[in-house]
């Protein structure tokens, strides 16, 4: 890391003729290479009646392209050393795997191949298959799991159904029961196109060299052309504190508070995330200290930030009540801890500390070559800048206490605030 905070991970990129974008880092402390594939496409391209089809197309795509059998993808790299996987967002899809150096260009051609000829295995069969995998999983995560529609209350709350952002990445059992055959290849033909794509390598390889390789098992794939998508406008900050109550057999009744912030592209997207952490990111935060150890109300108490790349983040804070603790007492101690950050700012020691943690997490991903493709792949993806890895720990440290304090009276005050109310009792409804 230079003088200035700032990394130097070299980066190297180009495009190929159809589009696809090619970032390659070179590390050569380990004869291993990190091959993470973005593509810029989540759930917020779903369109009404489909949602889960952006994750349903996840597992879909395991299951075999023109020249790949079903399961071969995952066989043949696991087989060969290689760890792999993939996950879905509310704005991207990625799909990664870290090989030995002997076994790259394997890797790549597997994922030219599904990339441009996925269509020729994409049968009803493993369609109803993949179906019921992502159905069990929903039950599983959401529906049967403490807590587990969290997220599906949140978004209604502070999106609403209509919104780009206002369903879960999972989706609704409905639609996933309606998503046709048609619909999948729809989607691929739609999405999974060149130029919607980052293909980001790190590792034991010289950028010439896996340029040379990225156009040999992708040059050939046709360019398409992106249709125009929704891109959510900003949504301005709650007003008369927006709230619903529900209740479930869970361990604890919690209070949960959440808040319009900005986008990850917005100026002020890294103050909030530094603001809200010190407000609950550990146990020394600011709601910790007065929650649990100070009124005794809460097992736990916290909060962070959703990062979505367009219109509006998700900022939130959840406080856990002990036996017996008033959530409007809670409640009421939340606000005051709100409304004292937005009008006094963090502490010159507090931000200090959130920003030491933040480099150290920053550092921590980037030793790895398989999490540092991924902050690249996503720098690019998102920002379309890859070299934004290597300036993010002196971007973040360099807020001051004053800049934090601005962004939360803006965006955090307790009168912006929405509120859900999750009490333990019998299964209800939301009121």
């Amino acid at each position: 890391m230079s003088s200035t905070g700032r990394l130097e991970y070299p980066i190297h990129s180009t495009t190929l003729p159809n589009g696809l974008r090619v970032v390659v880092s070179p590390d050569h402390a380990t004869p291993v290479v990190a091959v993470n594939l973005w593509y810029g496409v989540g759930s917020r391209d779903e369109q009404p009646g489909r949602t889960g089809l952006a994750h349903l197309f996840e597992h879909v795509m395991f299951q075999g392209s023109e020249h790949v059998k079903s399961g071969e993808h995952l066989n043949v790299l696991q087989t060969a050393g290689a760890t792999c996987n993939a996950t879905t967002w509310f704005d991207r899809t990625n799909y990664f795997e870290t090989v030995p150096t002997g076994v790259l260009d394997v890797a790549l051609w597997l994922e030219a191949d599904r990339m441009g000829r996925l269509l020729p295995a994409l049968t009803q069969e493993n369609l109803d298959n993949q179906r019921d995998v992502v159905q069990e999983e929903k039950r599983q995560r959401y529906d049967n799991a403490p807590y587990g529609d969290l997220i599906e209350h949140l978004l209604a709350l502070n999106f609403g159904g209509d919104h780009p952002y206002g369903h879960t990445v999972i989706g609704s059992m409905a639609d996933l029961d309606a998503a046709s055959l048609a619909d999948a290849r729809d989607f691929f033909t739609t999405w999974y196109t060149p130029g919607n794509a980052v293909l980001t390598l790190v590792g034991d390889i010289e950028p010439a060299d896996g340029f040379a390789r990225a156009r040999a098992c992708f040059g050939d794939l046709p360019a398409r052309a992106m249709p125009p998508r929704a891109v959510p406008e900003p949504l301005s900050p709650h007003g008369g504190v927006p709230r619903a109550r529900t209740s479930a057999p869970v361990p604890a009744s919690t209070l949960y508070v959440s808040w319009r912030t900005p986008a990850l592209c917005s100026e002020d997207a890294d103050a909030i995330d530094l603001a809200l952490e010190v407000l609950g990111g550990s146990e020394t935060s600011r709601l910790h200290r007065r929650l649990v150890l100070t009124d005794r109300t809460c097992s736990t108490a916290g909060s962070g930030v959703i990062g979505l790349a367009w219109g509006n983040s998700l900022g939130f804070a959840l406080a856990r009540a002990l036996e017996e603790a008033d959530l409007a007492a809670i409640e009421a101690s939340f606000c005051d801890e709100v409304d004292r950050l937005c009008d006094e700012g963090p502490t010159a020691a507090e931000l200090e500390r959130v920003q030491v943690q933040f480099e150290r997490a920053w550092l921590t991903d980037c030793c790895r070559v398989e999490a540092r493709a991924d902050l690249i792949g996503a720098s690019t993806t998102q920002f379309g800048d890859p070299e934004r890895v290597n300036r993010r720990i002196a971007e973040v440290c360099s807020l001051g206490p004053d800049e934090v304090r601005d962004a939360a009276r803006r965006f955090l005050r307790s009168d912006q605030r929405a509120v859900l109310e999750y009490h333990r009792g019998p299964l209800g409804g939301v009121s």
